[in-house]
């Protein structure tokens, strides 16, 4: 520890020097009156800043697969294209399906064929069930004269029962083969629906982020083909200290940083998942990002989240003088500027926090003038 201190007092005596050139810094008449501004360090608030890593995500994604199992034959996408809602991107082998649908077809043409058989027996049995009941009819009048006799008046009764049940029977057939042609049209439907899943098409608008298979691969239900996310439409996900839940709201404002694009994007807190990961003791919090170029699935980026405020004492940014690794400003005692080593924290809106080296109500020089070394005699310009 001591030779760390002797090393930094030589190393802070020889910046002092170099400060002054060949000349260093004298206490005397012969130094030149340099004229100053200054101000006068204080504490203020400024918003405590809490910064947690993240990833970039898309708000809707969607894992395409196979709703029947099949051969690929073509798939039209690779990983990074842009699709569009119902755009085609996958073709299964459909044979079989083709085939399905074409017997479906034919057993409806089937079908509805006989419907018109039934229709022409329907009509011969409501043909002879008329005869029958006018000749029933006149029967019954003559065997109420008596010019017929019980055995013709019973001959003509029977006919008439036997032409209903006919007529019933005929009614039967249509009703029953109805009901086969509405079955058979269903058929149809599902043979159809069934032959629609050898296409895979775009669910919305998106991005192609996965291609998983190639053409001539088996297809299986369940099993993804393409991964697809909806662009233009994304959120950034960052797990924070379980500490913090008390203090995120939805709806808080957030500034996300993202190093690759260059850029800060406001934002807002849209979703706090309030379970705690039991490994990380961390919590996920999802903010919606707006529209901007550049951003993508899997991007990374900081979020930072104001908690409140924390008293800071701070000096512009054009008070400090930088000279390597060490930072300093000067500060007017007794008509004279002295230089102060200080360590520095973070910068905000042209300021930055000064965490050691100053004490609140000290005139330091902002800014400093390219002729000032330690020692110089100063006049403070009001």
């Amino acid at each position: 520890m001591k030779r760390a201190a002797i090393l930094l007092s030589l190393t802070y005596a020889g910046w002092l020097a170099g400060c002054g050139g060949e000349h260093p810094a004298r206490e005397g008449s012969e130094l030149p009156r340099i004229t100053v501004q200054t101000i006068t360090t204080g504490q203020t608030e400024w918003p405590r800043v809490h910064e947690a890593p993240g990833t970039v995500r898309a708000r809707v994604t969607a894992a395409l697969s196979a709703k029947v199992m099949g051969y690929i034959r073509e798939i039209t996408v690779d990983a990074g294209d842009r699709v569009k809602a119902g755009q085609l991107l996958v073709r299964l082998d459909s044979r079989d399906l083709n085939a399905g649908y074409e017997r479906a077809q034919a057993a409806l043409a089937e079908a509805r064929t006989a419907m018109s058989e039934v229709e022409n027996a329907i009509a011969a049995a409501q043909a002879q069930l008329q005869l029958a009941e006018v000749t029933f009819k006149r029967m019954k009048d003559l065997y109420e004269k008596n010019s017929v006799t019980q055995q013709e008046y019973d001959e003509a009764s029977a006919r008439l029962r036997t032409a209903r049940a006919n007529h019933e029977m005929a009614l039967s057939k249509k009703r029953q083969l109805a009901e086969k042609i509405r079955q058979a049209e269903k058929a149809v439907e599902s043979a159809g629906v069934m032959r629609s899943y050898a296409e895979i098409k775009a669910p919305f608008d998106g991005l192609v982020t996965e291609r998983l298979a190639d053409p001539g691969s088996l297809a299986a239900p369940g099993v993804p083909l393409l991964k697809l996310e909806r662009a233009g439409n994304y959120r950034f996900e960052a797990r924070l200290e379980e500490s913090l839940l008390p203090q995120i709201r939805t709806g808080d404002k957030v500034t996300v940083e993202f190093d690759a694009l260059g850029r800060r994007l406001p934002a807002r807190v849209s979703e706090i998942v309030p379970s705690v990961d039991a490994a990380s003791r961390a919590f996920l919090v999802r903010i919606d990002l707006p529209p901007a170029s550049g951003l993508k699935s899997g991007l990374f980026g900081r979020a930072r989240f104001e908690l409140g405020g924390r008293p800071v004492l701070a000096v512009p940014t054009e008070a400090i003088v930088r000279r390597g690794q060490l930072r300093t400003v000067f500060v007017v005692e007794e008509g004279r500027a002295r230089a102060r080593l200080v360590t520095l924290g973070a910068g905000r809106d042209g300021m930055v926090e000064v965490l050691s080296g100053l004490e609140p109500a000290e005139q330091v020089v902002a800014p400093v003038p390219a002729r000032l070394v330690d020692g110089s005699p100063v006049e403070v310009r009001p």
